[in-house]
C-alpha cells in the first residue's frame, strides 16, 4: 500500500519555500506521493458549500489564496527527484482539452513520468460560470470526452478524435508522456456518476469518505462502494481487477467524530491503534494507495505530524 500526503498550495502555508520545504521533507520521510488540490476561483465562502466537511466550510484558512494546479505541479516536481504527483482532483472541464492534455504530457516529461492524474467531472457551480467554456449541467459528459481525447493524443502517432465537445484532426502532439501507454488516471468521487467513470475509463477509483451525499466513511460504506464499482466495471466489460481502489483522508484521529450515522464507527476516527486498523483493512480490501491530510498551523506542525504519523501509525501497518 503505498501512502501520500496533502500539499498546501493554497492557504498560509502556500508561499513558494514553505511548499518546497513540506514537499522535500516529505520526500525525505519516505512518503510515496504527494496531492495537489484545484481550485482556480471560489465563491464567497460565507454561503458554505464544500461537500467534503460536515459543517459544509473549506478546511484550513484562506483556501481562496491558492496557486493553480498545474503550474504547482511543474514547479514541485523541478524541486523533488522521486516522489509521485497526485492531482487530486483536476477539474476536467476547467480547461481546453488539446491545451490540458499538453500541460499534463509536459508535467509528466519534465518529472522524468512521476505524474497520476486524478480527475473530477467538478461540484461547484459558481467557479464553472467563471471558467469553463462548457456548461455545468454537461460536465459529466464533458469529462468524458475530454479523457478519451487525452488519451488519443498521448498514444496514437496521427491523433484525431470527433466527440461532442471537442475534436481535432491533422495534428501532432509530441513529446508523449514518459509513462506509457499514459500515466495512471484515478477518478475521483462518490456518486453513481462518479463510479460508473471509474468502470469505463479510470485506472483506479480516487474517493473522499467525508461527501455527505455519499458517504464512504465506514467499512460497510465503502465496502458497498466497491461491490458497486465491481458491478458497473463488469456491465462496462473490463475485469474488475483492472479499476485500482484509491482512498482519501481528510481528517482523522480525534478530529472525527467516532460513531457515524449508519451506527458503525468511523474510519480513521480513534487513536492509533484504530488507525492502524483501519489501515489494515483497507489494504486486506485491495486498497493500494491511501494520501492522509496532514496540514497544520505553520510547516514546521506539518512537517512534525508527518513524521509523528510515519514511526507511530505506518511503521505498524
Amino acid at each position: 500500500m503505498q501512502i501520500g500526503f496533502n500539499l498546501p498550495i493554497s492557504g498560509p502555508l502556500s508561499d513558494p519555500d514553505t511548499v518546497v520545504r513540506i514537499a522535500q521533507e516529505g520526500e525525505a520521510l519516505g512518503y510515496d506521493y504527494l496531492t495537489l488540490t484545484d481550485h482556480i476561483v471560489l465563491p464567497n465562502l460565507e454561503v458554505p458549500g464544500y461537500p467534503y466537511s460536515e459543517s459544509g466550510e473549506f478546511f484550513g484558512e484562506g483556501p481562496q489564496n491558492r496557486h493553480d494546479q498545474l503550474t504547482a505541479a511543474a514547479f514541485v516536481a523541478a524541486k523533488t527527484r522521486h516522489i509521485r504527483l497526485v492531482l487530486a482532483v483536476m477539474v476536467v472541464p476547467y480547461r481546453p482539452a488539446v491545451l490540458a492534455a499538453k500541460m499534463l504530457a509536459t508535467v509528466d516529461v519534465l518529472s522524468g513520468g512521476r505524474l497520476t492524474i486524478g480527475i473530477g467531472a467538478g461540484w461547484l457551480e459558481a467557479e464553472f460560470d467563471a471558467i469553463a467554456t462548457t456548461p455545468f449541467a454537461a460536465r459529466g459528459a464533458v469529462t468524458d470526452d475530454y479523457i478519451r481525447a487525452f488519451r488519443t493524443l498521448w498514444t496514437e502517432a496521427a491523433p484525431q478524435h470527433r466527440g461532442e465537445w471537442v475534436e481535432f484532426d491533422n495534428v501532432l502532439f509530441e513529446p508523449k508522456p514518459v509513462q506509457k501507454p499514459h500515466p495512471p488516471i484515478w477518478v475521483g468521487g462518490e456518486s453513481g456518476p462518479s463510479l460508473r467513470r471509474a468502470a469505463r475509463l479510470g485506472d483506479a477509483w480516487y474517493p473522499i469518505g467525508s461527501n455527505n451525499r455519499h458517504l464512504l466513511d465506514t467499512l460497510p460504506r465503502y465496502r458497498a462502494g466497491i461491490a458497486r464499482l465491481r458491478r458497473f466495471a463488469q456491465e462496462a466489460g473490463r475485469d474488475p481487477a483492472t479499476v485500482a481502489l484509491t482512498y482519501r483522508v481528510k481528517r482523522y484521529g480525534e478530529a472525527v467524530p467516532a460513531t457515524a450515522s449508519d451506527g458503525e464507527r468511523r474510519l480513521f476516527s480513534g487513536g492509533t491503534a484504530d488507525l492502524v486498523d483501519d489501515f489494515r483493512a483497507l489494504r486486506d480490501l485491495g486498497v493500494s494507495a491511501v494520501d492522509i491530510d496532514f496540514e497544520r498551523p505553520d510547516a514546521a506542525a506539518s512537517i512534525a505530524e508527518m513524521r509523528r504519523f510515519k514511526e507511530t501509525v505506518l511503521a505498524r501497518v
